[in-house]
């Protein structure tokens, strides 16, 4: 059976294990009943997720033009601490971004493969976790906006790593930390203006469980930038990566905006 469509991250669903959903435009397949079958992937052209126009994707999904228009990839996307949306001023579409950056913000410490701090939208919350394939995670504050996360997340960052060694995680290496006992660390760390959203009984401490028959020793990335087709037994999904049996793995997020076919 073949399956066809645009690429783009995974949707997943909270469970014992997560569940992990490829959408396409008229169809989707749950990737957990593919567990432990060989499936085939071949490159068949490009679609910009935001103009839909069949143009080479340049970054996230998008095409050139796109990537410096959309407010969807402003800067303070990856960087929270240049969110101006509080002060009203800005950055590509003052509506947009009010909408994005003017809403509870989370904090967090994840342990992926070494401890991450990071920050998400609350409405993020576990799906953030999730797509960077953490084990565990915990959330240190609960803030307002955009920008006042991003300071907390500069400030931690001196401390604490805000990137996932995906070799790492996909081959579940991970360090053996208390994060409760690490959050506790924090709060003398935080900006001054952040210090009254510090809760020590906020300890809800999340576990992911992910599918996975098989973690692999080494691992090989996939890209369909220099491999139009390949084949494989799928034996596990983690993060927004497929891992397949010989040691390959195929991270979705990389190749939003490809099209693809997908024979089972």
């Amino acid at each position: 059976m073949t399956y066809q469509g645009v690429l783009s991250k995974m949707q997943t669903e909270f469970g014992n294990p997560i569940q992990y959903y490829l959408v396409f435009e008229n169809s989707f397949l749950n990737m957990n009943q593919l567990l432990n079958k060989e499936i085939e992937i071949k490159f068949e052209g490009h679609q910009c997720l935001n103009c839909t126009k069949k143009k080479k994707i340049y970054r996230q999904g998008f095409c050139y033009d796109c990537f410096y228009a959309s407010p969807a990839v402003g800067d303070w996307i990856m960087k929270p601490e240049l969110s101006t949306a509080h002060l009203g001023i800005a950055d590509r579409d003052l509506d947009y971004e009010q909408k994005a950056q003017l809403q509870p913000h989370i904090v967090y410490l994840a342990l992926s493969s070494e401890v991450k701090v990071g920050v998400t939208r609350k409405t993020q919350m576990p799906t953030r976790w999730i797509d960077q394939g953490a084990s565990q995670a915990i959330s240190i504050v609960e803030v307002p906006n955009r920008y006042l996360a991003g300071i907390t997340e500069v400030a931690l960052k001196n401390h604490f790593t805000d990137k996932t060694n995906w070799r790492k995680m996909l081959q579940n290496d991970i360090v053996d930390l208390d994060l409760i006992a690490e959050k506790l660390k924090v709060q003398t760390l935080l900006p001054a203006e952040v210090q009254e959203y510090f809760h020590l009984e906020k300890n809800d401490l999340y576990q992911l469980d992910y599918p996975v028959l098989t973690y692999p020793k080494k691992v090989s990335s996939l890209s369909l930038d220099k491999t139009l087709h390949f084949q494989g037994k799928l034996v596990g999904i983690k993060g927004q990566y497929l891992i397949f049996e010989d040691g390959t793995v195929f991270n979705i997020r990389s190749f939003e905006g490809y099209v693809v076919s997908i024979n089972i």
